[in-house]
């Protein structure tokens, strides 16, 4: 209620009662003018109650929630079912025209206001997160992988000579069917291997550049997060090249702001040399449903340049969904959730590091991947590769999900190129190995229960060795520890 219908309020009921409610009601007005000037993600989060005042104030400034609004065009924010209504706060217009994803709605005002600040404020947690350069961002309501898609074509229109795309090997199809979609032709830089690490083989992809003339090139398209063993690529090094060669240059960033390595990589790239965009997923970092990415740059003109070649308005969810869930923490609350995944990450290598120890294997060095840890599988690959791939379906059937298991010698086929030993980074990776991430929002039960339900799939899958060839493996003298 505004200040005239409080007035009235108090001839009804003791004016005293209604000042109190009216200085509640301006507590949580004061936190929205503060959002309003600052545009930043406030220190603490907000209540839901304040969440839900905010949202619907910002509802009944879109045409469709108007009283008595008479709509004859063929998209009036119409909606047949009021469980869907209700789901999405009646924010039911959109983002952006036809012509700019960031463009402003006149029929949306609210829902315009939503997406201003709600770039804004992720803005201001990429700033926070270790990027203190960023010039400009938008949420944008596509995976990462269609997010990078719409950064190669917007270079077309840069580079209209650029065929290639020089993209040190990460086995991940998303990212790899991006520069397909795209038009354009990945040229695959094999990494090198260093102890356990698959890293950038900065000789190789100057090779490849030289080869093929830098006008040709689109750009280079680096990696941040990513499996291990392999590891970051070397930005730095090839934000250097790329300004050398005048070449753009495009970071999968995808789950990468959770990590103040990642991001520090990044933000020393730009420093040195050359980063255009660099993408990360809100579900992967933000934990939201999935359908969201976030782009991001050093020159606000390029990134709006990208915004604009977004065809049409967008779906305003994941705009939303990533408002309300930073409102909910506040930039103390995302901290304390960067600050425990490193927590969880110490965790997990030394149960993982200790059960592999157990069963005769060992946890593969990779110091430079702060998310992901990989555990070598030599000897189940001793017992048969069957053996290995057998595992993954056995953690997968007792509900331990995100467990990535490699064995030795995979190929396939991704959009006409063939990979050998897919899912390895490498055509030729010495170990098959299990895959394990500390990513943002996983907890000590996690771990714990993970690692127990490991230890208990090698203790069978040695067990049915044993049966089967009469002879017991040899056992380290831990194995009854393990994971308990």
């Amino acid at each position: 209620m505004n200040s005239e219908n409080f007035s009235i309020s108090e001839k009804i009921v003791s004016p005293s009662y209604i000042r109190q409610g009216s200085q509640a009601r301006r507590s949580h007005e004061q936190l929205i003018r503060l959002l309003l000037e600052q545009g930043k993600c406030p220190e603490e989060g907000w209540s839901e109650s304040t969440i839900e005042l905010f949202l619907n104030e910002l509802a009944v400034m879109d045409s469709n929630n108007f009283l008595g609004n008479c709509g004859v065009g063929e998209r009036e924010g119409r909606v047949a079912s009021s469980l869907v209504a209700r789901r999405h706060y009646r924010l039911i217009h959109g983002i952006g025209r036809s012509g700019d994803i960031a463009a402003i709605q006149p029929k949306a005002t609210g829902s315009s206001l939503l997406n201003k600040l709600t770039n804004s404020v992720v803005l201001d947690i990429l700033k926070l997160s270790g990027v203190r350069s960023v010039a400009s961002c938008f949420v944008v309501p596509m995976a990462t992988g269609m997010s990078l898609t719409l950064c190669f074509l917007t270079l077309r229109h840069k580079r209209p000579k650029g065929r290639y795309i020089i993209w040190p090997r990460i086995d991940q199809k998303s990212c790899f069917k991006a520069m397909i979609t795209a038009g354009f032709e990945p040229v695959v830089v094999e990494n090198i291997l260093e102890g356990d690490e698959l890293r950038t083989d900065m000789e190789a992809v100057e090779r490849k550049v030289q080869e093929l003339g830098a006008e040709n090139i689109l750009c280079v398209h680096s990696t941040t997060s990513c499996f291990a063993p392999r590891v970051p690529d070397r930005l730095e090094e090839l934000a250097t090249m790329s300004a050398k060669y005048d070449i753009p240059h495009v970071v999968n960033n995808a789950y990468g702001v959770q990590s103040s390595k990642c991001m520090h990589l990044i933000q020393q790239g730009a420093r040195v040399g050359r980063i255009d965009a660099f993408v990360q997923s809100l579900d992967k970092n933000f934990m939201v449903p999935v359908g969201g990415a976030i782009i991001a740059g050093f020159n606000e003109s390029f990134i709006q340049e990208i915004s604009r070649m977004y065809p049409g308005r967008a779906s305003a969810s994941p705009s939303l969904d990533v408002l309300i869930t930073l409102l909910t923490l506040g930039a103390s609350g995302y901290r304390k959730l960067l600050a425990e995944q490193k927590e969880m990450y110490t965790y997990l290598a030394q149960e993982l590091k200790r059960l592999a120890a157990a069963h005769g294997e060992r946890l593969l060095h990779t110091p430079h991947n702060p998310i992901s840890l990989a555990m070598s599988l030599d000897g189940l690959q001793t017992q048969s590769s069957k053996s290995v791939t057998q595992l993954g379906s056995m953690l997968f059937t007792r509900q331990v999900s995100g467990a990535r298991v490699v064995a030795l010698g995979n190929k396939q086929m991704v959009s006409g190129h063939m990979f050998c030993g897919f899912m390895s980074h490498s055509e030729a990776y010495p170990h098959p190995y299990l895959n394990a991430a500390s990513a943002v929002g996983i907890t000590r039960d996690d771990v714990t229960l993970c690692i127990k339900r490991l230890d208990k799939c090698l203790k069978s899958l040695r067990k049915e060795s044993s049966t089967r060839s009469g002879s017991p493996l040899p056992l380290t003298g831990q194995e009854d520890h393990a994971g308990e």
